[in-house]
């Protein structure tokens, strides 16, 4: 019989470790990406973000982060998570194929002074690339936040993005990190414009 509390214990041991594996070495791609978000939003910029299913419940968790408030009360910032319109998002899918659904919506709302974070637990995502694609003819700056080797998606960076990557198998380890990444930046974000 398999212990099933020995089970549980297990997905926290290995979250933890996971964590504490990859912590110092994003640490440096998250500073400069929470720099890069933070400069984007205080120059009149805004942000936008894209993901398929866990990763498009991460992109609206951060929207709400910046919009909202984090753990300090300030001004909302500019943030658009590309995945909350469903009617929009099924236009697009229906009249064209699904792999636009970001790319379009980045072409019509994304200015060179915003930014996109992308996000993908495989880097794999064809519509999330297709919206990395998007960004650069629009002349944004990209943040990837993805897992394993990136994928397709660290492959269609420009030398000017940001890749933070959790170098791990696992898609719920990788998600789970990936929240703690979006944290971070949210924390970094405020503490660029409100100090301790």
């Amino acid at each position: 019989m398999i212990d099933i509390q020995a089970r549980i214990v297990k997905h926290f041991q290995d979250s933890a470790e996971l964590k504490l594996q990859v912590m110092h070495e994003l640490a440096e791609p998250i500073a400069d990406a929470a720099q890069l978000f933070f400069d984007c939003v205080a120059n009149d910029g805004k942000i936008l973000v894209c993901g398929n299913g866990g990763s498009a419940a991460d992109a609206q968790h951060f929207a709400a982060e910046l919009i909202n408030r984090f753990e300090k009360e300030r001004p909302g910032l500019a943030c658009i998570a590309l995945t909350t319109d469903s009617s929009v998002l099924t236009s697009i899918a229906n009249d064209y194929d699904y792999q636009q659904i970001f790319s379009k919506q980045v072409r019509a709302l994304g200015l060179p002074r915003d930014t996109l974070l992308a996000i993908s637990t495989s880097g794999n995502s064809p519509s999330v690339v297709a919206a990395i694609q998007a960004a650069h003819e629009r002349n944004m700056r990209v943040v990837v936040l993805t897992g394993r080797d990136g994928g397709a998606m660290a492959q269609a960076m420009r030398s000017n993005d940001i890749l933070i990557c959790i170098n791990a198998k696992s898609t719920a380890r990788i998600q789970e990190t990936h929240l703690v990444c979006l944290h971070g930046l949210c924390d970094i974000i405020d503490y660029h414009l409100l100090g301790e």
